[in-house]
């Protein structure tokens, strides 16, 4: 854990971050603590930059003093081979949310979207059955949310992705950790045969985020039974939550992932304990402004 400092310097790296309110959530915690934190914005899309160029801008914001960064779609696995070193879930993972700058500006990465998630999803879906679930994008964020719901249970987790090798390589992984019968990919072209029998689907793609607007499928696949997950938590009130719930699908929004997945990277940033329900509250005022 990070020793307290008298002050912080922070960022978020990713794709139209914009509406992103990590800084807000950071900057208010560390407000009740009595810290003095900023925590910038550094969009990829207004750098002019992709996602094979997270790396050195993380290298650069170390010689310039920052302390810590977040990092979200579609850097948290090309960022990889340019820290330092990981934590073990993001080792296990493969993908990083969270870097940490030590004293001698060496960078450490680690995976809090995983722990967020598991998180969220006890609180607001844990009472729903997880036989079967299907979990519609397997990149970044999917590695963790699929990590998440392993642990926590689900019997069985089908991977679909637009690019069936990203499906197939986490599926792999995910049956070294969990065991050969708990995880398979499956071709996006056979998502409605499997939404047809799942308990739930989680949803971990950017569709449904203010820069990626609409539904990742035909509203068509839903039904009743089905419990959906959405990791898009801006906006928190997405299309496909939406027609979950016009049907009378029980949602959980992104929110919670979003808070606690914070929450836990302030600990690591600052070593100062969060209170995740303060965060909560937050969120609650920031997005109904």
């Amino acid at each position: 854990m990070t020793s307290p400092h008298s002050s912080y310097l922070l960022g978020l790296i990713g794709s139209g971050i914009g509406p992103s309110l990590s800084y807000a959530l950071h900057e208010r915690e560390a407000d009740h603590h009595g810290l003095r934190l900023l925590y910038r914005p550094l969009d990829l899309d207004q750098l002019s930059l992709g996602a094979d160029d997270v790396g050195e801008l993380v290298r650069t914001a170390g010689r310039l003093g920052y302390n810590g960064l977040n990092i979200t779609y579609p850097g948290k696995q090309t960022v990889i081979p340019h820290l330092d070193g990981l934590s073990e879930d993001a080792k296990a993972l493969g993908a990083v949310n969270t870097v940490v700058f030590d004293t001698d500006g060496r960078s450490r990465g680690h995976n809090t979207d995983w722990s967020g998630f598991a998180q969220s999803f006890t609180q607001g879906l844990g009472d729903a059955p997880t036989r079967q679930v299907v979990q519609l994008g397997a990149g970044g964020a999917g590695a963790a949310v699929a990590h998440a719901m392993l642990t926590l249970g689900a019997g069985r987790l089908t991977l679909v992705d637009t690019a069936p090798g990203r499906a197939s390589a986490l599926a792999t992984q995910l049956t070294a950790r969990f065991g050969p019968d708990r995880a398979a990919a499956a071709q996006w072209e056979r998502l409605a045969d499997f939404l047809a029998v799942a308990d739930g689907l989680v949803h971990a793609t950017p569709t449904g985020m203010a820069h990626h607007p609409g539904l990742p499928f035909p509203a068509e696949l839903l039904h009743p039974d089905l419990w959906i997950a959405d990791v898009v938590y801006r906006p928190l009130d997405t299309e496909l939550l939406r027609e979950a719930r016009a049907l009378g699908c029980r949602t959980l929004d992104g929110g919670g992932m979003a808070v606690h997945q914070a929450a836990h990277a302030f600990r690591l940033f600052t070593g100062y304990e969060p209170d995740p329900d303060r965060m909560l509250a937050h969120m609650a005022t920031l997005v109904a402004d």
